[in-house]
């Protein structure tokens, strides 16, 4: 029977050496099996994320080097395949919403240890479920870092992309105003989702001033990158430990500012809660595109446009 499962093969997304999209492949590979305490999920969808491009690139290497060939991918969502000994609480059959740490998820089958998983709501649907983990995570991390609370004002660097578009919401969910910088085309959705739509340009930090109830901005969340930390500290005079940035690591160094990410919400607890809250339509992940595991390469090239609204998910 090992032999046999042994030889099963699967597609997934694997890439020999650094470089643009093209370096991507959908690759016949064995299909993995399940170790103690882990599970075999086939996936329905899986999500694609800004620093999978960053690591495919080569632009990490010296912190998180890549072992070749590389797989690609940490959002997942699917149903149980196989059940390692030890992996309590699951049954073959059930749909869940997951995450692997190993680069791994963009692919026919994934096995994850159980502990990373959480049942699916049946209300949640597939493309959703599948790219909820690594925009999710990041965005209650990055709401939590700045301690908001109810009268506070917050303004929030790319409030429409895949991390930006769950923050606003959460930091209403908070009690605060959120100011939400994006591109004009975002400003209805914004605006629907209870956020004052702020556009990126000249003289934006005293658009923002006159966008906060009080005149000031209390805390800031940069979810882009390109000056907004310096904006935030030297014009805007937000405290330095009410901002947060996922991708200016440069003025992390030069501010003494917070770089909280996903890292810090990594649990299939904070996972179920977004799920609870998706199910119950108090959260809305948008999604801005869905294409076919083999179209990953397309997939990519629409992210790095980095105008997308919402997340791009991938379905094997």
């Amino acid at each position: 029977m090992d032999n046999q499962r042994s030889a099963l093969m699967a597609k997934a997304v694997r890439f020999d050496s650094y470089g643009g999209v093209d370096v991507l492949e959908v690759r016949d590979v064995p299909r993995p099996v399940p170790a103690a305490g882990e599970v075999l999920v086939e996936v329905r969808a899986a999500g694609i994320n800004p620093s999978e491009a960053v690591l495919r690139a080569g632009v990490l290497a010296d912190q998180f080097p890549t072992t070749f060939p590389s797989g690609q991918g940490s959002d997942l969502a699917g149903v149980v395949a196989e059940l390692g000994s030890d992996a309590g609480g699951f049954a073959v059959g059930d749909e869940v919403i997951g995450f692997s740490m190993r680069r791994s998820s963009h692919a026919e089958y994934v096995t994850v240890p159980a502990s990373q998983v959480t049942a699916k709501p049946s209300q949640v649907p597939w493309e959703v479920a599948g790219s909820l983990f690594v925009a999710g995570a990041t965005a209650y991390a990055g709401v939590r870092a700045v301690r908001l609370v109810p009268g506070d004002t917050v303004a929030i660097a790319g409030a429409a992309g895949g991390v930006g578009s769950i923050a606003v919401q959460l930091a209403r969910r908070a009690g605060a105003t959120v100011l939400g910088i994006a591109g004009p085309g975002n400003d209805a959705w914004l605006a629907g989702h209870g956020v004052v739509p702020v556009n990126y340009g000249d003289d934006l930090p005293a658009r923002l001033r006159a966008s906060a109830p009080s005149g000031h901005i209390d805390a800031l969340l940069d979810f882009f990158g390109g000056g907004y930390v310096a904006m935030a500290v030297e014009d805007l005079g937000v405290p330095r430990d009410r901002v947060d940035t996922i991708t200016d690591f440069a003025a992390v160094a030069r501010f003494g500012v917070q770089s909280v990410g996903g890292a810090e919400a990594a649990t299939a607890a904070v996972v179920a809660e977004l799920a609870d809250l998706v199910a119950r339509g108090e959260l809305e992940v948008p999604i801005a595109g869905v294409f076919a595991l083999g179209d990953v390469r397309d997939a990519y090239r629409e992210l790095e446009l980095r105008h997308t609204r919402g997340k791009l998910v991938l379905r094997p």
